[in-house]
């Protein structure tokens, strides 16, 4: 029997592609061992268990960024950290680690390199996090989401994607989506979404021009976050909700997206095969931009910049673009060929590998 150790979170999108690939080692070998290393303070306290899974600890140790206290006493908290996996390493009889960054990814991949276990790196961004940086330098194999990557060894595997997202069949839930929302499933649909705690960007222009798009002869579902104030205008073919729990319901019935481009919207998307317009969050390192461009480059999708969306925007590009029929059908071609649904049998091929040699 196989025990594997499966190393991240303190986000979702480091916790979800995780729990991917825990469901899908638990799926093809039941008797496996799937243990999950992960951090107190981080998201991963709560879903993983929630979803079954036995969660070990390590203690959350941040990379200092500047000279002061927290650099001076980092070293003896990395090898505090990295003996509380080597521990765990020992104790459970782990056979491979995988890491999928976060805090505890670093000290694992320390430790077992340390325990001479193999282990593999997966990278959801396209740009790559410090702690996957450096576990690919001695990684027995690396996976990426995004061409483009920079990452020491990275092969292109896709994002490991929720098992609902992998198997819609758009066309044959399109009626049941539109039925959900109280829409009609014969008029094309623009989907606008900003994560679950919204996008003000997205909300405020499209506050704007929402008549522009009914005028244009679609219907619009606008998710506009837990946070937003925006009201309703509670007029036929205008959905507004704060909050989506059945996002699978969401993507079938959705002939465009507007959207934010974190890792796991944009491979989700990818995946599904429907045409976008990112507007990239316009913080940390840009790295939400460099996740819309293997998209924008094969043409599936188009990239409006956070500063540049307003009201006036939508009616002069979105607007127009949806009723631009050839544009769209080229979008959607290369939406079709795009997006990669296999990630969580890509990444657990690489484990595979790994554990072959």
């Amino acid at each position: 029997m196989t025990t594997y150790l499966l190393a991240g979170g303190g986000t979702a999108g480091h916790v979800n592609p995780l729990l991917a690939v825990a469901d899908g080692l638990r799926e093809r070998e039941p008797a496996a061992g799937v243990l999950v290393l992960g951090t107190r303070e981080g998201l991963e306290a709560r879903l993983v268990p929630e979803r079954g899974y036995e969660l070990l600890f390590v203690d959350k140790v941040p990379f200092p960024r500047r000279p002061n206290a927290d650099a001076v006493v980092f070293p003896a908290r990395l090898r505090r950290a990295i003996a509380q996996v080597r521990a765990h390493i020992r104790t459970r009889g782990v056979d491979v680690v995988v890491g999928f960054g976060g805090y505890a990814s670093a000290p694992a991949y320390l430790a077992a390199r340390r325990e001479k276990v193999p282990f593999v790196v997966h990278e959801a961004n396209a740009k790559a996090g410090l702690a996957n940086v450096l576990g690919a330098r001695r990684a027995g194999a690396v996976g990426v989401a995004f061409d483009g990557t920079r990452l020491r060894g990275g092969e292109v595997v896709g994002m490991p994607l929720r098992r609902e997202i992998v198997d819609l069949d758009r066309a044959a839930t399109r009626a049941e989506a539109a039925a959900f929302f109280g829409l009609d499933a014969a008029t094309p649909t623009l989907l606008v979404f900003g994560g679950s705690l919204g996008a003000r960007r997205l909300n405020e222009a499209f506050a704007g021009a929402w008549q522009d798009v009914l005028a244009a002869g679609w219907q619009l579902l606008h998710v506009t976050g837990q946070r937003s104030d925006l009201a309703d205008p509670g007029v036929a073919g205008y959905v507004l909700r704060r909050y989506i729990d059945r996002m699978d319901l969401a993507f079938a019935l959705a002939d465009v997206i507007v959207s934010r481009s974190g890792a796991a919207t944009v491979s989700e998307i990818s995946a599904l095969g429907i045409p976008a317009v990112y507007v990239p969050y316009a913080v940390g390192n840009g790295e939400q931009s460099l996740n819309a461009a293997a998209a924008v480059r094969s043409g599936a999708a188009r990239l409006i910049p956070d500063g540049e969306l307003s009201a006036d925007r939508v009616r002069s590009e979105i607007v127009p673009l949806l009723g631009d029929h050839a544009a769209l059908e080229g979008l959607r071609r290369a939406a079709a060929s795009a997006g990669i649904r296999t990630g969580t049998e890509n990444v657990i091929a690489l484990i595979d590998r790994v554990l072959a040699r």
